[in-house]
């Protein structure tokens, strides 16, 4: 999958496209969803993200399946934390595996050490 640059919250394509489309409101799309409108209202202002539930719903609703709603939060979720990642990821140091060390160890005490 390529990585979107700066993608949307999903919320944003619900207020923006999907709810004008249909001309209905936040209470009207909240009730046919079967949420409150207060859930429905922190999706579409970027507040909430949209859960394994809400997909399923919204890809019911919409006929359009949960797994389009779940790759966009997926996307959006991951390009902010790219954004925002401070932390250094050291790079990989294989560890000496245990017989290798045993037998090291072995040889630098002067003892024999068989397998």
């Amino acid at each position: 999958m390529t990585q979107m640059h700066n993608p949307p919250h999903p919320g944003d394509i619900l207020r923006e496209d999907v709810l004008p489309d249909l001309g209905l409101s936040v209470t009207d799309a909240a009730e046919q969803l079967g949420v409150s409108r207060v859930t429905l209202s922190r999706v579409i202002n970027g507040q909430a993200g949209i859960s394994a539930e809400m997909a399923i719903r919204l890809g019911r609703w919409l006929g359009n399946g949960a797994d389009v709603w779940v790759r966009m939060q997926g996307a959006y979720d991951l390009w902010q934390a790219q954004k925002q990642a401070s932390a250094k990821v050291k790079s990989i140091k294989p560890a000496v595996r245990r017989a290798e060390k045993t037998e090291e160890h072995a040889h630098a005490n002067g003892e024999k050490h068989s397998r």
